[in-house]
Parts: structure tokens; C-alpha cells; sequence
């Protein structure tokens, strides 16, 4: 890729200078677990902004404003002195003169962390790549929504009943919380959003698909907790698919390895993420999409480069392929990263990563969602408050917590989805 020969323009500083690439959950709580490190912090991402990818698929399905889940880099960090923020694309890492190369320039750095995070898994199809939609970025969740809506417009609009049905049914991929949420979500879209917006559409004409490869959903959590999912989404109208791996796309039409075939303009894949990463790491090193650390996040044979979050997979650890590719994973790897820098600072050993799991959560609608949690498990209501509030807590800024809880309350006694807006033309979905 082109990059800028040109050095990075930053603030002359004698002290050491620390990059890290990336602004997600693990390098957010890394620069704020530094904050009064002496050092230079230079942190870059090619957005300015912090996204929060767990609610994507709620921009997608009109719940909530994009607002509510992203937030200004500058502003995050503004009183965090230590710390200055470059938008640019890494291009290429050069270990042997501890050099980063961008789309902006270069810059040197004498340790580097990155958490560049994960990207959509197509398992090499290109036609899927080509024509489905992933959910891991705001712009791509935007996509999403406009399609569902500008399909529809369209359902409302032709007289071919063909084509009426392939712009009707909802295809989602993947049973992992990602999709199930999705599902539920365009399943209430249906239930109570539909019948207005377009009275001159049969609402059973809107059909809703989640595909899975395996024996069952939610296969991280319990199988009391995947059970009780699958009961409340085909209550609430889904069609579950189990047993079936998508193998072709064309746009118009869904083929499976076992020989299904549903007339779909809307498919959106959950089923799978990878590592995403700049050039010029060991390809050695490199397993399944994500980057081979050791118990101190480090990559062997590499002096100061370190990796956390999605990327990074620990192999002295109990689990050989690697934590969960989730948030609270990233958010611990950041904070023991910073601490263990700071120990380094004042000449104290580093301590291992071991992850605490704290549970599992998943929702399928108002009111119904599941929890796996140390010690208990919990169903319906209760569980859906819980991961009503976890996820309100874990918003960065008091304004997005307060827009989002205030689009769940509204949404709550209304049913209501004010975001149904068209802002973008949907991507052509065939060749």
C-alpha cells in the first residue's frame, strides 16, 4: 500500500515514546490505565472515533441512534496530557528499526502496542464478500439499515411477487449473540413496525432466517441458556436453521450445503470474525486470523511490540486456541498491559494474563434475553435488565448513556423506532 514518506508530525518530547494502534476497547483501557505514565503516548486509528460494536446491530435494525454508540477520540483523552491522537491507516510495521508506516507518514516509537481489533470472517467465499454484510463497523451497521428500508420501499412499490418476496425475507448468519440479537431485533421491527409503515404490505410477507452451522445457538453459553433463546425466537416468529453452512450468495438468492435455497435480498453474516492487522509481523507468528503472544501478550522473538484484544491469541494459556474474540477480554488484556508497562517502569516483574470470565449475556427482544453468570443462570425479564444495564454502564460518556437508555425506555412503552431513515444507497447486491 502507498504511504507518506513523510515523519509524522507530533510535539517534541524527550521521553520514551509508546504507540498504540488502534482505539477499541483494549487500546482505550490501556491509554487510560497510563494516563500518568512519563512517557508519549501516540495512539492512531484511521477513525476518530471510539465505537461500540455490541450495539451495532440495533443501528441496524433502526433502535437506536449512531450517536449513542460512538464517541470523539479527542474528547475521550482530552484531559490526558501524555497522550496525543494521529487518524491514519497502518500500513506496515518495520520491527528491525521500530518504525510504523502510515497513509499520513511515519513515526518511530520505541515500544508498540497493537489492537487493531477484528474484521468479518467470509472463510475465504468472495462471493459472500462481495454481497453480504458484516456488522463490525458503523458505517457498514448505516448499510445495513438503509437496505432494510430501502428494500422494503421497494416490496411496496413492485407487482412481481418474485420479487416481492426475495426483497421480504431477512436472512441472518451466524448464531452467536451477534446474530440472535439481529434476529430478534428485525423480529419486533416486524411485529411493530411493519403494520404502520407499510399498511399495504401482509406482514407475513416479511420473513426472518437465522442460519447456523451447528447443532445449536449461542454454543459460548449454556445449554439452558441456547434452548431457552431458541424457544423465544421461533415465538417471536424466526425460523431457525440449524445443521445448514451457507456456501454461495449471488445477490438475489441463499444456497446451503444441504441444498436450501431462500429468495433473499437481505443477508447479513455474523458467523465469523478475524484479526485484523498491518504488514510486516511474522507470518509465523500468524494462526487462524490472529497474532501467536505469550502469557505477557508479547510476540516471541520481538522486543517491545506487544499485542491485545481481538488480534491477539495467548498461547501459554489453558486455552490453546485463544480467548473469546468479546470485549471484556480485550478490556482486561489493556488493563494488565498498562499495569504491566508501568511495573517495567519501576523495575518490578510483569504478571501473566489470565482471563476472569464474568459471564455471558444475550438479548432476543423486550424482555427476553439470557444470562450466564458465576454461580447462576438467568431467563426472561430479569436477565434482560441485567444486560440492559451492563451494557449502558459500558457506554463511554454520560450523553451516549443517556440517549441510548432513553431510546429503551421510549421503545419500551411505544414500541416505537424513530431512526427509520434511508441515508445511504444500498450497495448493489448482485454482478
Amino acid at each position: 500500500m502507498a504511504h507518506s514518506p513523510q515523519e509524522i508530525r507530533l510535539m517534541p518530547s524527550e521521553q520514551p515514546r509508546w504507540v498504540i494502534i488502534g482505539a477499541g476497547f483494549a487500546g482505550i483501557n490501556l491509554a487510560k490505565t497510563l494516563r500518568r505514565a512519563p512517557v508519549q503516548i501516540v495512539m492512531l486509528d484511521r477513525n476518530n472515533f471510539h465505537q461500540f460494536q455490541p450495539l451495532l446491530y440495533q443501528v441496524a435494525t433502526c433502535g437506536i441512534e449512531p450517536d449513542g454508540i460512538i464517541y470523539p477520540i479527542r474528547k475521550l483523552f482530552e484531559k490526558q496530557s501524555n497522550l496525543t491522537f494521529r487518524m491514519a491507516r497502518v500500513d506496515r510495521i518495520r520491527t528491525a528499526d521500530r518504525t510504523v508506516e502510515t497513509d499520513t507518514g511515519s513515526l518511530t516509537y520505541d515500544k508498540l502496542v497493537i489492537a487493531t481489533g477484528s474484521s468479518t470472517n467470509f472463510f475465504g467465499n468472495q462471493g459472500l464478500e462481495r454481497r453480504a454484510s458484516g456488522m463490525k463497523d458503523i458505517r457498514e451497521a448505516l448499510q445495513i439499515r438503509s437496505r432494510i428500508l430501502f428494500n422494503l420501499e421497494r416490496a411496496a412499490a413492485t407487482t412481481d411477487p418474485a420479487k416481492r418476496e426475495a426483497l421480504t425475507n431477512f436472512v441472518v448468519v451466524g448464531g452467536g449473540p451477534a446474530g440472535v440479537e439481529t434476529a430478534g431485533a428485525l423480529a419486533e421491527f416486524k411485529t411493530h413496525i411493519l403494520r404502520k409503515d407499510y399498511p399495504d404490505l401482509d406482514p407475513q410477507l416479511m420473513k426472518i432466517f437465522l442460519i447456523q452451522s451447528g447443532n445449536r445457538i449461542l454454543k459460548s453459553m449454556s445449554e439452558q441458556s441456547s434452548q431457552r433463546a431458541l424457544r423465544d425466537l421461533k415465538q417471536m416468529g424466526v425460523e431457525v436453521l440449524l445443521h445448514q453452512r451457507v456456501q454461495e450468495y449471488d445477490g438475489s438468492n441463499v444456497r446451503t450445503d444441504q441444498g436450501l435455497e431462500i429468495p433473499c435480498r437481505n443477508l447479513t453474516w455474523t458467523a465469523g470474525v478475524k484479526g485484523r492487522f498491518p504488514e510486516g509481523l511474522p507470518s509465523d507468528q500468524i494462526q487462524a486470523g490472529r497474532i501467536q503472544v505469550d502469557g505477557f501478550l508479547r510476540i516471541a522473538g520481538i522486543d517491545n511490540v506487544y499485542i491485545i484484544g481481538d488480534v491477539a491469541c495467548v498461547t501459554e494459556d489453558a486455552q490453546s486456541k485463544g480467548h473469546p474474540m468479546v470485549a471484556p477480554v480485550a478490556i482486561q488484556q489493556g488493563n494488565l498491559l498498562g499495569k504491566n508497562l508501568l511495573r517495567e517502569l519501576d523495575g518490578i516483574p510483569p504478571v501473566p494474563f489470565r482471563y476472569r470470565d464474568k459471564g455471558s449475556l444475550a438479548t432476543i427482544g423486550k424482555k427476553r434475553a439470557v444470562a450466564d453468570l458465576p454461580g447462576m443462570r438467568l431467563q426472561g425479564f430479569a436477565a434482560w435488565l441485567i444486560w440492559c444495564f451492563v451494557h449502558v454502564m459500558s457506554l463511554i460518556g454520560f450523553r451516549n448513556r443517556l440517549l441510548v437508555l432513553t431510546h429503551w425506555v421510549a421503545s419500551y412503552f411505544t414500541y416505537e423506532k424513530g431512526n427509520r431513515f434511508i441515508t445511504r444507497n444500498p450497495e448493489p447486491k448482485s454482478d
